[in-house]
This record gives C-alpha cells, structure tokens and sequence, in this order.
C-alpha cells in the first residue's frame, strides 16, 4: 500500500489541482488508499480541497460504510472546509437521512445550506427532510412535536421559491393527516392545481384515512368515492380497512360490504380485524343471518380468506350471536 501511495504522490506534480486529486481519487480501488491521498494533498503549500473533491472522497468512504470517516468528512464540512455546493450537501443530507444517528445532523447540513450566499436547497433537499420527518411519526404526542418541523420546511420551501411536487405535497398532507389535523390537510390538497400538482391514491388515501380516524366518516367516504370514481385510483389497503371498519362501527354495513369486496376485486385481502368488525357488529345489530351469508360468500372468493382466519371469524361470530 506504501508503494501505491508513493506511485500516486509522485503523479500528483507540485501546484497540482483539485481537479487532478479528484482524478486520482476516483482511480482508487482501495478506499483507505484514497482517504490517505485526500489527507496528504490537503497538507501541502498552496493546494485547498473543493466540493467536488470532498464528494468524491465522501462517496468513496460511504461506499465502503467507513461511517465514522464519513461523518468527519461531514463535520469538515459543515465548518467550512469548502465552498457549499448543492450536490454535495444534497449528497450528505442523503446519507444522514439513511442513518438513524444522523437525524439532527441532517438538519445541521441543512441549515447551513439554507443560510448559504451561494446556492439554496432544492425540492430534493425538502423531500428527503420531509421524508425522514415523517419515518419518526408513531405515536401522536410524538408526531405533533415533529409536525411543527414539517411546517417549517413547507414555509421555507415556499420563502426560497422551490415550487413542491406531488410527492413533496402528499408528505405533507400525511404529516396534518396523522395529526389529525385534517383541515389543514384538507388545504394543501385544494391548493395542489395552484403548484401545477395532481392528486394521487396516496394523497386521497392519506385524507380518507385521516378523516375516519377523526370521526369525520362521511367526508372520509366521499373522497374514497372520489378517487375512485372520478380518478378511477386505488386507495392503500390500510384505507380500504379504515373505511370498512369506520363505516362498520356506524352500522353502515351496505356500504362497508361494497368497499370491502372494492378491495378484495383489487386483490387486497382484509386482515382478520377489519373482517371481525364488519361481520361482528352486523350480528350485534341482529343481521346475524346476512353476517353469516356473507362470511361465506367472502370465503368462497379466492384467496380472501384462509381456514384459520374463517374459524376465528366463525367462533367471534357465534360468540357475539349468543350474548
């Protein structure tokens, strides 16, 4: 490896370039090889490493998961050991969005971008920092505390000029969605035309589910109609369920029936819960005859239920009947 090192040294002429360190970078099978060629140019008279080849070296050590010279090579960065660059910070804020520990960090790559003189986040800054955002949305007193974060990405992202695409739009509209907070999920999706965005099963699906969640079961069913009617689009499975088990529990079994046989004609198959809630409560409202024709009206469907799943269905069925 001496020997390597040495050939390349004595390659590199002195008042070499940026340019050429990147070529000789980019030439190295061995990734320590290379990080040792970075280390040495940077020490000599008159030679200060870009951008570019900062993303070299920084690629180079990803991709042999040398993570702990990676984050340093980020940290160099953030203090300035180069000009900001867009492809470079996009780059590391990509690899700390990968990497659980790096979630702040992200966001310290961010701001530095976003403060910078010579270039400004891109709609691919703001979708993969309204992506990570959204990975930490479980519970919802956790969720409310980082859908504060998703607001002021969306605010940034319109003081900076960045026109949103659908993908970056329907981030959002889940972010409000899981929150809950279904009105202001509600405006984002009518001012989507105003970005030039179309609407897609995802975003009718995330406001659909939202909506049922929040007891708003109706709104919820007109825009299930809506995208499927109007769009001819396929909602998730998990807002296929949502509908069926929400209309369910308001005894508004027509309707849950037909969704539910709207999902399996889509090749999605109810998961025990949903088919438990729709077939138990009609039996509490006294259609045990109807509940029963239908279990085995669903069973004979191919692939819409398995043996276990009927028996535990059965024995809920005739539990529930009985009280």
């Amino acid at each position: 490896m001496e020997k390597q090192f040495g050939t390349w040294v004595d390659k590199l002429k002195p008042g070499f370039t940026p340019d050429e360190v990147n070529e000789a970078l980019k030439s190295q099978s061995d990734p320590d090889l290379a990080l040792d060629i970075f280390r040495w140019s940077a020490l000599q008279r008159n030679y200060k490493h870009n951008h570019i080849t900062y993303l070299t070296m920084i690629q180079i050590v990803v991709s042999a998961k040398h993570f702990k010279h990676t984050e340093t090579l980020i940290d160099e960065v953030i203090a300035g050991a180069c000009a900001v660059d867009l492809p470079l910070y996009n780059y590391m804020i990509r690899y700390c969005c990968s990497r659980k520990p790096l979630f702040n960090r992200a966001f310290d790559v961010y701001k530095k971008l976003l403060n910078s003189k010579e270039c400004k986040p891109s709609l691919e800054t703001f979708t993969m920092l309204l992506n990570v955002i959204l990975r930490k949305f479980n519970k919802l007193n956790v969720s409310y505390v980082y859908l504060h974060a998703v607001r002021s990405l969306f605010k940034q992202m319109k003081i900076s000029g960045v026109i949103p695409d659908t993908v970056a739009l329907n981030y959002i509209i889940k972010a409000y969605s899981m929150c809950l907070d279904m009105d202001e999920a509600i405006k984002v999706y009518q001012d989507m035309g105003l970005h030039g965005c179309e609407p897609n099963e995802y975003t009718y699906s995330y406001i659909a589910k939202g909506l049922c969640e929040k007891g708003r079961v109706s709104e919820g069913v007109n825009y299930y109609k809506e995208m499927r009617e109007k769009k001819g689009l396929v909602p998730t499975s998990s807002t296929y369920m949502i509908l069926i088990c929400s209309l369910s529990m308001e005894r508004r079994f027509k309707e849950a029936t037909e969704v539910m046989f709207d999902m399996l004609n889509n090749s999605m198959v109810p998961d025990l819960l949903t088919y438990k809630t729709l077939l138990e409560e009609m039996c509490r409202e006294g259609k045990e005859a109807e509940a029963f024709e239908l279990l085995e009206e669903v069973r004979k469907k191919q692939g819409a239920m398995g043996d276990r799943t009927y028996k535990n269905i059965l024995n809920g069925m005739h539990f529930v009947s009985q009280e």
